[in-house]
């Protein structure tokens, strides 16, 4: 893995997912991925393909991969901002069938975003912003040369010019920051996705050997660029693992930030083990040998036809380097990768810290090709469930997150619904998950669980500021039934019994005292469930686990599901969770 991540990084947004086996027929690209049509070349905007609508979920982060909050995200005329999960939604946004352009914007970071091939389903974004650093100050009409401490520099002459294009004198802050490849980070972090247009205006794939972007503030924080007929050296360090590939000249690239793309200006000269080329304006530029490229749509699917989202794949050329991404909520991803090269799809998630890989060769390409994945692999766990106010209403505007063995998932609820698949490597596996509703800003706070393989159906999570603790349960189809007051327990020499009651009926159970967190409890005794009394001459089989037993005044967390009769004789099903403060 650390030699993969050596690497270049090669095409802009591309498929994840985890292959032990494929499917080789090529599925109707409008079933699960945009028109992928070879577009005309009459303008470069041209190659996006006709306006749809889509929706999309990202999270933005700092360099210490914190959250950041309070983050300007546009995606064509429709805008938000981050909140204190530094997560995003927008909904049924226009853009094109094969070109989407976030952009962000916040006080104090370097201007982010990031171009994608855009998918049906919640398309999922992560972006790192860059910390407006300043790398050295000057002056006008100083000639100077700000550098880095890897060897990264520009060289300016101290002509400089504000947005408006009149003269500016004064003292010049410069913020430098090198984007080197083999950085498993750099597709966070750097604009766009790889993705431009040559001198001849025509559509290109980039193998970047390293990226440079280079900002100029001036003393009231104003923004500065250089003057007209006056240029600047930039020097871009390669690599060392990459030096033996690297051409002795390379076209230069600068990123349009109206655009989302790269577009050819200029070249650059190896000398010794940097680039060193002129630039006329400030943005990012980039050192990149352009290739020819089609689009690879992803499918995947486990065995059940169920969709797999949130698995890492890479995807790598032997010439043009290494990318990855995740699937969305549907299983699917789209992205460019180069035409006429054999590439290696290889799929990897974490067990309790061990890395686990899958891979399979792909033949070279020469269209615009749809796959199906189903894996093989018998741990993929998919976590279902509703999300609504504390009245009951579906959240039309929220997420949840799920944290297993240390990695966050994320899905978008817009029905009040949600699905999450994930990989684990146990076979009752242990998580936590936490509603967000972005509309009211209120949230459920953390609740534990552990899965029911392979469907783990959590009923109902409520999200409201007054309620700190809950019982709810689904039976059968109807809607989920909660309980958000008096909820109590009381404890014997033997054991536990929980109960609650409201205007919906009551539920009551009885736990063993001595159990352990993630313990299924033999004995339970559960009564008047919506009216049903349960025969109680019959076996219950429902499966009860406690998964958080905290001290005073934390939570206990359990989740339960099974079948049981009523007085009828007629089968139930019930899925539920317990959420409630140990108060002694």
């Amino acid at each position: 893995m650390i030699q993969q991540l050596k690497k270049l990084v090669f095409f802009v947004f591309i498929i994840t997912a985890i292959a032990c086996e494929r499917d080789d027929t090529i599925i109707d690209p409008e079933v699960i991925s945009p028109t992928i049509d070879t577009p005309s070349l009459e303008g470069f905007s041209d190659n996006f393909g006709a306006e749809i609508t889509r929706s999309f979920i990202g999270t933005i982060i700092n360099s210490n991969r914190q959250p950041i909050d309070g983050v300007q995200i546009t995606i064509g005329s429709s805008a938000t901002t981050t909140d204190s999960n530094g997560v995003f939604i927008l909904n049924d946004v226009t853009v094109n069938e094969r070109f989407a352009y976030v952009k962000t914007f916040k006080n104090g970071y370097i201007h982010g975003s990031r171009s994608l091939v855009p998918t049906e389903g919640i398309n999922k974004v992560t972006i790192m912003l860059l910390e407006e650093t300043i790398a050295g100050t000057t002056s006008s009409g100083t000639s100077e040369t700000i550098s880095l401490s890897n060897g990264a520099s520009v060289t300016l002459n101290g002509d400089y010019v504000k947005e408006d294009g009149s003269p500016y004198q004064g003292t010049v802050d410069v913020i430098l920051h090198h984007l080197d490849p083999t950085n498993p980070e750099v597709n966070e972090q750097m604009p766009g996705m790889l993705y431009a247009a040559n001198a001849n205006g025509e559509e290109r794939l980039l193998q970047t050997l390293g990226m440079l972007a280079v900002e100029l503030r001036g003393a009231n924080g104003e923004d500065l660029n250089l003057a007209d007929g006056t240029s600047a050296e930039i020097r871009v360090p390669v690599d060392a693992s990459l030096l033996s590939t690297a051409p002795s000249t390379i076209p230069l690239w600068y990123f349009d930030e109206d655009g989302g793309y790269w577009i050819e200006d200029g070249e650059a000269t190896l000398i010794g083990s940097e680039y060193v080329g002129t630039v006329t304006h400030f943005s990012f530029w980039n050192c990149d040998i352009p290739a020819e490229s089609v689009i690879l749509c992803v499918y995947l699917t486990t065995e059940t036809a169920e969709p797999i989202s949130n698995i890492l794949l890479e995807v790598t050329s032997q010439n043009f380097g290494t990318q990855n991404g995740v699937t969305n909520s549907l299983g699917v991803a789209c992205g460019f990768v180069p035409s006429n090269e054999a590439l290696l799809l290889s799929g990897q998630f974490y067990c309790s810290g061990e890395l686990i890989s899958f891979s399979e060769n792909i033949p070279p390409l020469t269209e615009n090709t749809t796959i199906n994945i189903t894996p093989t692999y018998n741990n993929v766990e998919t976590v279902t469930g509703t999300f609504t106010t504390c009245n009951g209403d579906p959240i039309t505007n929220g997420y949840v997150l799920l944290t297993y063995d240390d990695e966050t998932y994320i899905d978008a609820v817009t029905d009040g619904t949600y699905t999450i698949s994930f990989i684990s490597c146990e076979n009752e596996a242990m998580f936590t998950i936490e509603a967000i509703d972005s509309n009211a800003m209120q949230t459920s706070g953390e609740i534990n669980y552990t899965t029911t393989s392979p469907v783990t159906n959590l009923a109902n999570i409520i999200s409201c500021n007054d309620i700190t603790e809950f019982i709810t349960y689904q039976i059968d189809n109807n809607p989920p039934i909660l309980h958000a007051s008096n909820v109590t327990y009381e404890v014997s020499l033997f054991n536990i019994l929980v109960n609650a009651s409201s205007q919906n009926g009551s539920i009551a159970f009885i736990l063993d005292s001595s159990v352990t967190v993630n313990t299924p409890i033999e004995q339970i005794i559960l009564n008047d469930i919506n009216g049903d009394e349960i025969n109680q001459n019959d076996p219950i089989n429902i499966t009860y686990t406690i998964t958080a037993f905290g001290g005073v005044g934390e939570y206990i967390d359990a989740n339960f599901s099974g079948i049981y009769l009523d007085e009828q004789n007629v089968t139930h099903t019930i899925d539920g969770a317990v959420h409630m403060i140990r108060d002694f």
